[in-house]
C-alpha cells in the first residue's frame, strides 16, 4: 500500500511540472531545432580520466549546447529567427548552471575517472548493459555474484554512494536489484581515494552520474535488444524542450531466463526467469538567469526466480520428510524474490554574485520480499523462511559554495534524513533434541519483526585554498550523527593536497577520516529466543549491535599525459578501519546481513591508460588490493564456532578480498561500422574455513559491433548492433559456495549471442 502512494505522489508532481510548463511554453520543439541539419559530433573517448584535481569535464556537454553548423550542401538556417535565438539562450543558461553546480560539489583531491554516453554505447551491449557491469570497466572494479552486491571497488563491502545531479540517492534494501537504469546517463564519475568533507556516510566510492538531458538529445528512440538466455528488453527514450523547460525519460522492460547466476556450470539454469521493469524521468525549468527547478524521478519493479540447485541431500534427520523426498528433488526448489524501488528528487539551484548553492528534498522506498519453497526449503535446509524488508525515507540537503576571492572558495552544506524500516522474518522449522537433532513435524515458528524509525544528521565546512596557480591545499571538516540502532557520532576531518607542476602532470595526495553508518535494515536486530530447540536454532547463542565503522584513508596518485592521446595514471592507497563493516548472505533467502570485525584494514595499488587516437579508444586497467580482518564483534550468532573462534585470534582475509582485478577494451570506427571489444580477469574471491582459500582465477571477453543506417533522407536512422557475451565460452565460478557469508555456487554467463535495433524518432 505505502509503495503505491509513494507512486502516485511521484507520478503527480511529475504531472503538476509538466503542466506548468506546458502552460507557459510551448508544447513542441521549435522548428529549426527539427529541420536544422548537423555535423557529425567527433566520437568520444570510451574511458575519459579525469585530472584528480578538477570536477568532471563537461566538454561533450558544452559541444552539444552549441548550435550545429550547416553544410555547404545544405539549406541556410535563419540565424535571427526567434526559434533560434530561444535555443540558444536556453542552452547557454543551462551549461551556465551545469557549470555551477559542478563548482558547488567539486571532487578536489580524488581519483576520478569518467565514463560518458558515448563511451557505454561503444562498448559491447552498449547502454542494454546494467549499470554494474558498466562500472566494470573502471579501475579496481571486481565483480562478485548478485547475491553478495554485484561488485565491489577496492575491495569493500558495499559502502557505495549514488549520486545523480550532485543529489545523494540514499541506498534501498534490495539483494541484487539495480536500481539506475544506464540508458538515462550522461556520464559517470567514479570517485575514490580520500574524499572532500562533502561526502560523508558511505565513502568507499562515490558513483556520480549526471542525467541526460532533453536539450541537448531533442528526440528519442525505440529499440529492442535480446537473444540467448530468452532475453528480451523493449525500451524507449525521448527528451525535448518547451519554452525554459527541458525534459527526458526513459523505460526498458526486460526478461530472460538467466535472472541471477546459475548455481551449476551448465549453459541453462534451473528455475531462473526473472523480469524487470525500469523507468527514469527528469524534468528542468529554468526560473531564470541564475536558476532553475529541476525533477527527476526512477523507479525499478523485479521478480526473481531463484536458481535451483541439483543433487542436494535432504537435511540430516528430517525423517518426517524423507519419504517424499524421491518425488521432490532439489532441483524442483521453487524460491522467489520480489523487489521494488522507487525515487524521487526536487533540485533548486540558484547562483547569485559569488554564491551558488543548492537545495534538494528526496525520497526513497525500497522493498525486498523473498518467499520460499516452504516443503523444498524444510526438505534440503531444515528451515524455511519468509524475509520481509522494506524501507521509506525523506530527506533534505543543502550545499553551497561562496566565493571569497581568487585564492578560498568556502563550501559548506548540510543533510538529514529519516528512514523507517520494517522487517520480518517467518519460519517454519523442525524441533530439536538435546543433541540438537530435529524431530517431529514442521510448525511455524513464532515470527520475528522489528522495525524503527532512525535519523541521519551530517554537516560539514571546507576551504579550497589556491596556494599558487599550481598547488591547491583543499581542508574541511564534516560532523555527522546517527540515531538509529545505535545512536553515535563522529568528527571527520579532511585534507588534500593537488599539485599541477606542468599541464600533463596531475599530482594528489589526501588524508580522510570516515564515520560509516550501517544500513538501517540490515542491521535490526534478532531475537534468538524464538528459535530455541529448533532447526532455525543458531550455534553460536551470542549477539551484538551492529555499529558504525570509523576509519582512517590516505590516499596518493598521479596522471600523466606520456604522448598525444595517451594518458597513464597509478593511485595507491590504505585504510585502517575501526568496527569494518562487512554483509554476508547466511541461509537460503538471498538478503544480506550486516556485522563488524573489530579492526581491519585494506590496502592497494591500482594502475590506468587511456588511448585516443584517430577513431581508435582503448583502455586498460591492472589493480592490486588486499582487504584483512580480526574478532567479529556483533551478530556473532552468524558464524559456526570454529570460524569464530579461528577470526577472533588471526587476521583473515574478507570474502570480497580480491588480490587482482584486471579491465581492458576498445573500440575502431571503420567505414561507419563501431567495432568493440573488452576483458575483465579476477584472480578470484575468497572461499573456504574462514576464507583460507581462493577461488580459482578467471577472463572473460565480450565482442560487439554496430551500425547506423539511414534507409531514407525522409526518415531518422536505424541503429543495429550485434554482441557477444563470454566469447569462448569460458565457464568458471564467481562463488563456489564456500567462505564467509556465501550460501550456494554462482557460476558466470555462459557465451550469449545478442541482438538490438534502434529506430530514433
Amino acid at each position: 500500500m505505502r509503495f503505491r502512494e509513494v507512486l502516485l505522489l511521484g507520478g503527480s508532481v511529475a504531472a503538476l511540472l509538466g503542466a506548468s510548463d506546458l502552460a507557459l511554453g510551448q508544447t513542441a520543439l521549435p522548428e529549426v531545432l527539427v529541420k536544422q541539419p548537423k555535423l557529425a559530433p567527433k566520437p568520444a573517448t570510451p574511458v575519459k580520466k579525469v585530472a584528480a584535481h578538477k570536477p568532471a569535464p563537461r566538454r561533450l556537454i558544452r559541444q552539444a549546447a552549441q548550435p550545429a553548423a550547416p553544410s555547404s550542401s545544405s539549406p541556410a538556417v535563419p540565424s535571427a529567427s526567434p526559434e533560434a535565438t530561444a535555443a540558444r539562450a536556453l542552452a547557454g543558461k543551462t551549461e551556465k548552471l551545469d557549470q555551477a553546480r559542478a563548482n558547488i560539489l567539486p571532487p578536489l583531491g580524488v581519483n576520478a575517472y569518467d565514463i560518458g554516453a558515448a563511451a557505454i554505447v561503444q562498448s559491447p551491449q552498449g547502454d542494454n548493459a546494467p549499470l554494474n557491469q558498466v562500472l566494470l570497466q573502471a579501475p579496481g572494479v571486481s565483480q562478485d555474484s548478485a547475491a553478495s552486491g554485484l561488485l565491489h571497488i577496492r575491495n569493500e563491502h558495499a559502502n557505495v554512494q549514488y549520486r545523480v545531479n550532485g543529489v545523494l540517492l540514499p541506498e534501498g534494501v534490495s539483494g541484487f536489484g539495480t536500481l539506475l537504469d544506464t540508458q538515462f546517463v550522461g556520464n559517470i564519475s567514479l570517485l575514490t581515494g580520500a574524499l572532500p568533507a562533502q561526502f560523508g556516510l558511505h565513502t568507499s566510492a562515490i558513483v556520480d552520474v549526471t542525467s541526460r538531458n532533453g536539450v541537448f538529445d531533442g528526440g528519442g528512440s525505440v529499440g529492442v535488444y535480446g537473444g540467448s538466455h530468452g532475453t528480451i528488453m523493449p525500451s524507449f527514450e525521448y527528451g525535448g524542450t518547451s519554452g525554459q523547460t527541458q525534459y527526458f525519460v526513459t523505460g526498458q522492460y526486460s526478461q530472460s531466463n538467466l535472472g541471477i547466476e546459475n548455481t551449476t556450470p551448465a549453459y541453462n539454469a534451473i528455475h531462473d526467469r526473472n523480469a524487470l521493469s525500469k523507468f527514469f524521468g527528469y524534468v528542468s525549468t529554468i526560473l531564470d538567469d541564475g536558476s532553475r527547478l529541476s525533477f527527476l524521478s526512477g523507479s525499478s519493479v523485479a521478480n526473481y526466480q531463484i536458481p535451483a540447485t541439483p543433487w542436494q541431500t535432504p537435511f540430516p534427520g528430517v525423517d518426517a520428510l524423507l519419504p517424499f523426498s524421491a518425488n521432490y528433488p532439489s532441483s524442483a526448489v521453487a524460491e522467489n524474490q520480489y523487489e521494488a524501488n522507487l525515487y524521487n528528487v526536487l533540485a533548486w539551484q540558484k547562483s547569485a554574485g559569488a554564491l551558488d548553492f543548492q537545495f534538494a528534498y528526496f525520497s526513497r522506498y525500497s522493498e525486498l520480499h523473498f518467499m520460499p519453497d516452504t516443503y523444498g526449503d524444510l526438505l534440503y535446509n531444515g528451515v524455511a523462511s519468509d524475509v520481509l524488508r522494506d524501507s521509506f525515507l525523506n530527506g533534505v540537503s543543502a550545499d553551497a559554495a561562496y566565493h571569497y576571492n581568487d585564492a578560498h572558495t568556502i563550501r559548506g552544506g548540510l543533510y538529514a534524513s529519516g528512514e523507517d524500516t520494517y522487517v520480518r522474518n517467518s519460519s517454519f522449522v523442525f524441533a530439536t533434541d538435546a543433541d540438537g537433532n530435529p524431530y517431529g513435524a514442521p510448525f511455524p515458528a513464532p515470527t520475528d519483526a522489528s522495525s524503527k524509525f532512525g535519523w541521519l544528521l551530517g554537516a560539514y565546512i571546507q576551504d579550497e585554498w589556491k596556494i599558487t596557480r599550481q598547488l591547491t591545499l583543499n581542508a574541511g571538516l564534516r560532523f555527522d550523527q546517527m540515531y538509529q540502532y545505535v545512536d553515535a557520532n563522529q568528527f571527520s576531518p579532511r585534507v588534500s593536497l593537488t599539485y599541477t607542476p606542468f599541464e600533463s602532470t596531475a599530482l594528489h595526495a589526501g588524508f580522510a577520516r570516515y564515520f560509516t553508518p550501517p544500513s538501517q535494515a540490515l542491521s535490526a536486530p534478532i531475537n534468538l529466543a524464538l528459535f530455541a530447540n529448533t532447526t532455525a536454532a543458531p550455534a553460536v547463542n551470542q549477539y551484538g549491535p551492529v555499529l558504525p565503522e570509523r576509519g582512517s584513508y590516505v590516499d596518493v596518485g598521479i596522471d600523466q599525459k606520456v604522448l598525444p592521446g595517451l594518458t597513464l595514471g597509478i593511485d595507491g592507497y590504505l585504510k585502517w578501519a575501526q568496527d569494518l563493516l562487512d554483509d554476508g548472505q547466511f541461509g537460503q533467502a538471498l538478503v544480506l546481513t550486516a556485522f563488524n570485525y573489530a579492526q581491519g584494514y585494506n590496502q592497494g595499488l591500482e594502475f590506468k591508460l587511456n588511448y585516443e587516437q584517430g577513431d581508435f579508444r582503448a583502455y586498460g586497467n591492472l589493480a592490486l588490493a588486499k582487504q584483512m580482518a580480526t574478532n567479529v564483534v556483533s551478530n556473532q550468532y552468524l558464524f559456526d564456532p570454529d570460524e569464530l573462534a579461528f577470526i577472533a585470534t588471526h587476521y583473515i582475509y574478507t570474502d570480497h578480498s580480491q588480490t587482482l582485478t584486471a579491465s581492458a577494451g576498445a573500440s575502431y570506427l571503420w567505414q561507419g561500422t563501431r567495432f568493440s571489444a573488452d576483458m575483465i580477469y579476477g584472480s578470484g574471491l575468497r572461499a573456504g574455513f574462514a576464507n583460507t582459500e581462493t577461488v580459482a582465477p578467471y577472463v572473460q571477453f565480450n565482442l560487439g559491433a554496430m551500425h547506423e543506417f539511414r534507409l531514407s533522407p525522409d526518415f531518422k536512422p536505424v541503429t543495429v548492433r550485434f554482441d557477444v557475451v563470454n566469447l569462448f565460452d569460458t565457464i568458471y565460478e564467481i562463488r563456489d559456495g564456500s567462505g564467509i557469508g556465501v550460501f550456494a555456487p554462482q557460476y558466470g554467463p555462459r557465451r550469449g549471442f545478442f541482438i538490438g535495433i534502434s529506430q530514433k524518432i
